[in-house]
C-alpha cells in the first residue's frame, strides 16, 4: 500500500478515489501500532452500517489531520467547493450569515472524508431539516485528573437519576478522556429548553453529591470535583459521533457500550480502537434505545418534584 499514490475504493454504489493511502496518520510508538490513511478508510467503510444511522441528516464539523495526528489540525465547517456534488450539504443559519455543513448520508461520503484525512466526525444534536430542535441530549463526563473511576461512578449515578425521570439513556466512551450519556428526545423542544433541563438535571445530581460533583463552569471553582458538562446542548454545538476515531495514539474510537460493560476489566474511554470497534458495534449495545425519543414535559414535572 505504501508505494501506491492512489487507491480505488468501492463504497455502496460509488467508487471513491483515495490519494496517498499509505500516508501514516497514526505513527507507531509506546506499544501502539501504526495506522495509515488506507487503514482509516478501511475502518470507516467497515463501520459504516453502524455509524451512519447516528450522523445521517445531521450537520457535521470535521476534524482534519492532513499531516497525521502529530501535525497541525483544523476544524472544517463549510464544505469545500471541490467536494463531489453527490455529497450532501445543508445550509444552516449562523450569526451574520449561514454555514454550508457537510452531511454524511452514505458510506461513499464516509470513505471520501477519511480519504481527505478527516479523522473525527463531530455531529450536531439536531438534524439539518430542523436545526433548532435537537433530538439528542448529551451529558459529558470527563475526569478532573487521570483517575477514571469517578467518571464511571458518576455515569451510574446519572443513569439512575435519568431512570427515575423515566428517560431512556445510552452510554458511550468518547475515545478520549471520558464518557457521554446520551438521551434520545422527540425533537419538539428548542435548544434553550433542552439545555436548561440538562443543567437542572446536573444541578440536582451535584446537589446530592457536593463533595464529588460540580456544575461550576470555571475550573478554579471545581476543586477536584468532576464537572457535569451540559454545554454541548446548545445551537451549533457538537458532540463526537458514535464509532468515530479520535486523534490520539493507537486510533481509539468513541464507542457505544451497554451499561453493564462499565464493570468489565480494562474498561476505559480508549478501550476500543480501529482494530476492534467493529466487533463491539456488532453487539448492538444501544438496541432499541435511540428509537425511543421522549418529550421532556413529564420528565420536567418529575424533576421539579424531586427538587422540591
Amino acid at each position: 500500500m505504501s508505494g501506491a499514490q492512489t487507491r480505488t475504493v468501492r463504497a455502496g454504489r460509488r467508487t471513491v478515489e483515495v490519494r496517498r493511502p499509505g500516508k501514516v496518520l497514526f505513527p507507531a510508538g509506546d506499544g501502539h501500532p501504526e495506522y495509515t490513511k488506507g487503514d482509516l478508510v478501511d475502518y470507516y467503510r467497515s463501520v459504516a452500517p453502524f455509524l451512519l444511522p447516528h450522523v445521517r441528516g445531521r450537520p457535521l464539523m470535521l476534524e482534519m489531520h492532513p499531516d497525521g495526528v502529530d501535525g497541525p489540525a483544523f476544524m472544517q465547517k463549510n464544505t469545500p467547493d471541490g467536494y463531489p456534488d453527490w455529497i450532501t450539504r445543508v445550509e444552516v443559519p449562523k450569526e451574520g450569515g449561514t454555514v454550508r455543513h457537510t452531511v454524511c448520508d452514505d458510506s461513499a461520503t464516509l470513505v471520501h472524508l477519511a480519504g481527505q484525512a478527516c479523522v473525527t466526525l463531530h455531529r450536531w444534536l439536531s438534524r439539518g431539516d430542523r436545526p433548532d430542535h435537537p433530538d439528542r441530549m448529551v451529558f459529558d463526563l470527563d475526569p478532573s485528573g487521570d483517575d477514571f473511576a469517578p467518571v464511571r461512578e458518576t455515569a451510574v449515578l446519572l443513569g439512575e437519576l435519568l431512570d427515575e425521570l423515566r428517560l431512556p439513556s445510552a452510554l458511550m466512551t468518547t475515545g478520549s478522556r471520558g464518557l457521554h450519556v446520551v438521551v434520545p428526545l422527540n425533537g419538539r423542544h428548542g435548544f434553550d429548553e433542552v439545555r436548561h433541563f440538562a443543567r437542572d438535571v446536573a444541578d440536582t445530581l451535584a446537589a446530592g453529591h457536593p463533595d464529588r460533583l460540580t456544575t461550576a463552569a470555571r475550573k478554579k471553582d471545581r476543586d477536584d470535583r468532576l464537572y457535569l458538562d451540559v454545554q454541548r446542548n446548545g445551537y451549533a454545538q457538537t458532540a463526537v459521533a458514535p464509532f468515530t476515531v479520535r486523534a490520539r495514539p493507537g486510533a481509539p474510537v468513541a464507542v457505544p457500550v451497554a451499561w453493564d460493560q462499565l464493570d468489565e476489566p480494562g474498561f476505559g474511554p480508549r478501550r476500543w480502537t480501529v482494530a476492534d470497534a467493529v466487533d463491539q458495534a456488532r453487539t448492538n449495545p444501544w438496541a432499541g434505545v435511540m428509537s425511543r425519543g421522549r418529550a421532556l414535559g413529564p420528565a420536567r414535572r418529575r424533576l421539579d418534584a424531586l427538587r422540591g
